[in-house]
């Protein structure tokens, strides 16, 4: 049995990665704050399947202590301040745990010698770009807080191959959707709220934007697909790897795909023009060096995965805002 550690566990991604760990069959120990009141662990029905540790990230003695008491096979970081509005009106605290939280679980990998890390950035880290889609070896130029900081922990990470032999790899993953996001700033949760419970969507922007989306299950199979790839220094380590659905959507399309699917009938209202400040117009990723060191592809198109997301929010109303 594989022991993996995890951190930001209660949140949307880490608790569906929490769930498919768990079913391949690791003993899985989360490293998070205090349990929020929609814990993703709680969602997905496994909170008491996992090992729950309270710590800060930027606690150096706990999280040292967290790591070096066991012999974690692989260690997944995805605990960090993951909105970009927040980032903007407080870039210290995103710096804080985004970086420093970062380094601090790195250096505990360092001292415990574990096989694999894997470590989340973001498309983010690449900043506002003319040549797309992005590739790994484009230079990172971020242009807002929470850029920087997923920029910051990326290329911290990516140093402790080389330097030390930390076998980590970093993702550069698109935008991720899927049931039991309960961020509901963020486009898809809540248009889809808003349409189940008889809203007009209120858009910030204009519907221009572009995104590249990655349903999460996807998003799941390429964290694993990376371990793989980096584990016991693997060929993959020390590099970045991006992961996307091989095509940008506007916002506009997504919209009309979610109300088409849901049957509501209800038009968006559209709130700016062009991009809302502190986001960048237009991004998505180019996946192929993930693809061909691993095989991994998106198995879930667009369509197909805003239906099961649609789903799983009419079957789960409470969840849903106001």
């Amino acid at each position: 049995m594989k022991r993996a550690l995890l951190t930001g566990g209660n949140g949307f991604v880490a608790s569906h990665l929490a769930r498919a760990l768990l079913e391949r069959g690791d003993a899985v120990t989360v490293l998070e704050l205090a349990p929020r009141p929609r814990s993703g662990l709680t969602l997905q029905g496994i909170r008491d399947e996992v090992e729950l540790v309270e710590a800060d990230l930027r606690d150096a003695e706990r999280v040292g202590a967290t790591v070096t008491a066991n012999e974690f096979d692989v260690v997944f970081h995805l605990g960090a301040q993951t909105l970009v509005g927040p980032a903007m009106a407080d870039p210290i605290t995103t710096f804080e745990t985004n970086v420093r939280g970062t380094w601090t679980l790195l250096e505990a990998c360092r001292e415990a010698d574990v096989p694999a890390v894997v470590v989340a950035s973001s498309d983010k880290a690449y900043g506002p770009s003319d040549r797309l889609p992005y590739r790994e070896d484009m230079q990172l130029r971020p242009a807002s807080p929470y850029e920087a900081s997923k920029a910051a922990a990326d290329v911290i990470a990516l140093s402790y191959f080389p330097a030390y032999g930390v076998p980590v790899g970093v993702t550069r993953f698109a935008n991720i959707y899927g049931g039991g996001d309960a961020n509901f700033s963020r486009l898809i949760p809540e248009t889809i709220a808003a349409l189940l419970d008889g809203r007009r969507p209120q858009i910030r922007s204009d519907g221009s934007p572009e995104r590249d989306f990655l349903y999460v299950d996807d998003a799941v199979a390429a964290y694993f697909a990376v371990e793989q790839a980096v584990g016991a220094g693997g060929p993959g380590a020390g590099e970045a790897f991006n992961a996307g659905g091989e095509q940008p959507h506007s916002v506009a399309e997504v919209l009309g795909t979610i109300a088409e699917v849901s049957g509501s009938g209800l038009e968006p209202e559209y709130l700016g023009i062009g991009n809302p400040a502190g986001e960048i117009d237009r991004q998505y990723v180019d996946s192929t060096k993930l693809r061909e060191l691993t095989g991994w592809v998106p198995a879930v198109g667009l369509r197909d995965g805003l239906i099961r997301t649609l789903e799983w929010y009419r079957g789960h109303p409470q969840l849903r805002p106001g």
